[in-house]
């Protein structure tokens, strides 16, 4: 019981991490294609400075990547996920693999 509710835990936490990374990659995104930031038009702050070509592309790259990770992200547990574990046979010298379903 403790295990299922640890690992409900990391996969809710990996989730948050997600989304939490999608969105500041977006907003790199857009200062990079844009030069437009979100978060500071949301929350206040300088909208438009002087940004260099080299940083304008990393920022682009950044916001590529987030919607790649957001379109990748496994959201769901995979139901035909299995465990392989090996158990020694009694018979012979060797190992045998079974898949376990958790």
């Amino acid at each position: 019981m403790e295990r299922v509710a640890a690992d409900r835990t990391r996969g809710g936490l990996a989730k948050a991490m997600a989304v939490l990374a999608i969105i500041g990659a977006i907003n790199w995104g857009l200062i990079g294609f844009f030069n437009w930031n979100l978060v500071n038009a949301l929350f206040g702050g300088e909208t438009r400075t002087a940004m260099s070509a080299l940083s304008r592309l990393i920022y682009s790259i950044v916001g590529l990547s987030g919607v790649a990770l957001a379109l990748t992200f496994p959201w769901k547990k995979s139901l035909g996920a299995t465990t392989t574990t090996t158990t020694p046979r009694t018979d012979v010298g060797f190992h045998r693999r079974t898949e376990v379903r958790p």
